[in-house]
C-alpha cells in the first residue's frame, strides 16, 4: 500500500516516465514481506533500454525491473534506496522522507 505523495507527484512522475527520462518517486509504503521498510523509491523509465543501462551504472541488476506496460521502474529500499538517492542528488525526498 503507498501513501503519502499528492496527485501531483504521481502524475509529474508518469509523465517523466513516459517520456523517457529517468524519474524518482519515493512515498511511504508497506508490505508484510518486508516488515522493517517504511519507504521506497521507484526508478522509472519508459526507455527500457536506458532503465538497465541506468541500473547496470549503479551496479543494480535489472533483472528486477517491473515491466509495467505504462510505467517500467525499479524499486528501490532499504540501504540500497539511501545510497542511490545520494548519488542521484534526489536531497529533497530523502530529507521529506527520512531516508
Amino acid at each position: 500500500m503507498a501513501f503519502g505523495i499528492k496527485r501531483e507527484e504521481l502524475q509529474a512522475w508518469k509523465a517523466a516516465v513516459s517520456r523517457g527520462d529517468i524519474a524518482f518517486l519515493t512515498h511511504y509504503w508497506q508490505d508484510a514481506r518486508f516488515p522493517d521498510i517504511r519507504t521506497v523509491t521507484k526508478v522509472g523509465c519508459a526507455d527500457l533500454d536506458k532503465l538497465t543501462k541506468w541500473c547496470l551504472s549503479r551496479g543494480l541488476n535489472p533483472q528486477y525491473i517491473h515491466h509495467s506496460p505504462s510505467y517500467p521502474h525499479y524499486d528501490l529500499f532499504g540501504p540500497v534506496q539511501k545510497k542511490i538517492m545520494q548519488i542521484e542528488n534526489q536531497w529533497q525526498q530523502i530529507e521529506r522522507f527520512h531516508l
